[in-house]
């Protein structure tokens, strides 16, 4: 096995992953395709070879040819048994492993072997999650892979942290490989819209076996135009029935799961911030790459409000947020924040040259009655220091602050 050279480390990652090393748990590190998954696995397998010289490592690529031969968990199981080391501890790390059938109980068979310590990749949320927490349910811990942060597309490309920089981010987004090809229009967008169709094709068309590759795409283009709008699948059926397109509500919700299942898109639930319930019906959705959003309808300047609510919503789950929209009787608050025990009110405003929008956006936030943080992100360079007491943060700033 030949581990690439001159791996950028995505610390972040490491360090959340790095305390389960030599655990019985199975780390599970879920996400989009080409988000850097396997190159977080390279990363582990570094630093596992460093510490121990006598480590025995079986590392399996579903994606290579050459273990084209192993397509069930019979097939997986009988080649790591194959490899194992009875002498030396051994680090198993299966990437793509939602490509083998019933792969869950071949890990559960190989989690039984107190000499094998277990890693895997997968780029379908539900799946993995499901059948996991149906078969080892308290044996594996998952860690979310998202796109490159803001800091991390500075590290990867060797930029300063300028608006110039900002503005890149915002339309290129964060897929790790762009480091690798010049920075212009129809270069990148092209690559990201060949990622857009594997994804689209491979995790969603082929795996839920659907007809309508067609409708899907449109719906697609539809979440891009309307990204962090709120719908409902009624909603978006009655739009589309008014463009002569018929398909049912059901229909529209089961696509959309695909979509999540993807992670092509994510959803941000309704949460009533007084009733602290979540409402069924009228989600938020952002798109995990903001690049790939905007290869798919293009960048646009008068979409810079949407792209603004996008990556502020990406960046918060990068934080290892759980990421919620507010509803306050009448009023909206675009994020509500949680993790752990800590919650935080996340306001996101284009500019705020009105007097009307600078009481709208922080009003809102001051009509919650607690003491959690309470932030309004803008475009404004001169962002000060708030408005009674809520925070006023530039985007640029916000963006390279890890909360």
């Amino acid at each position: 096995m030949n581990i690439p050279k001159n791996i950028i480390s995505r610390d972040s990652y490491i360090s959340k992953i790095e305390p389960f090393i030599n655990t019985s748990l199975i780390k599970v590190l879920t996400g989009q395709r080409r988000v850097g998954k396997s190159y977080l696995l390279f990363q582990l397998m570094n630093l596992i070879s460093e510490k121990e010289n006598n480590a025995n490592i079986i590392y399996i690529n579903l994606e290579d040819l050459t273990f084209d031969h192993i397509k069930t968990a019979k097939d997986l199981n009988e080649y790591v048994i194959k490899n194992l080391s009875s002498t030396h501890p051994n680090y198993v790390f299966v990437d793509e492993i939602q490509d083998v059938d019933d792969f869950e109980k071949a890990l559960r068979s190989l989690a039984l072997n107190d000499n094998i310590d277990i890693y895997i990749t997968g780029s379908n949320a539900k799946m993995l999650s499901g059948e996991l927490a149906t078969t080892l349910s308290g044996r594996y811990i998952e860690f979310t892979v998202y796109s490159l942060s803001y800091l991390e597309f500075l590290k990867f490309h060797t930029l300063d942290n300028s608006d110039d920089s900002l503005a890149l981010f915002m339309k290129y987004g964060g897929l790790p490989y762009i480091t690798n090809l010049p920075l212009n229009d129809d270069v990148i967008f092209e690559y990201l819209k060949n990622i857009y169709s594997t994804i689209i094709y491979r995790d969603v068309v082929s795996r839920y076996n659907l007809r309508n590759s067609q409708f899907l795409e449109r719906l697609v283009i539809f979440l891009a135009d309307n990204v962090g709008s709120l719908f409902s699948a009624k909603k978006i059926s009655d739009f589309l029935k008014s463009q002569k397109v018929s398909i049912s509500s059901q229909q529209i919700q089961n696509y959309i799961k695909y979509l999540s299942s993807a992670f092509i898109i994510l959803p941000a639930r309704r949460y009533d911030i007084v009733g602290k319930r979540i409402f069924e019906i009228g989600d938020k959705y952002f798109f995990e790459n903001i690049g790939i959003r905007n290869a798919i309808v293009g960048y646009k300047t008068n979409d810079i409000a949407k792209i603004l609510e996008n990556v502020v919503y990406n960046h918060l789950l990068f934080c290892g947020y759980t990421v919620k929209v507010g509803v306050l009787n009448t009023q909206e608050i675009d994020f509500v924040c949680e993790r752990n025990n800590e919650k935080k009110y996340v306001q996101v405003s284009y500019l705020l040259e009105k007097e009307e929008t600078i009481k709208r956006e922080f009003g809102n936030l001051l009509k919650i009655d607690d003491n959690h943080s309470k932030v309004v992100v803008s475009m404004d360079k001169l962002a000060g220091d708030g408005y009674d007491g809520v925070d006023h943060s530039y985007i640029r700033d916000f963006l390279s602050t890890i909360y």
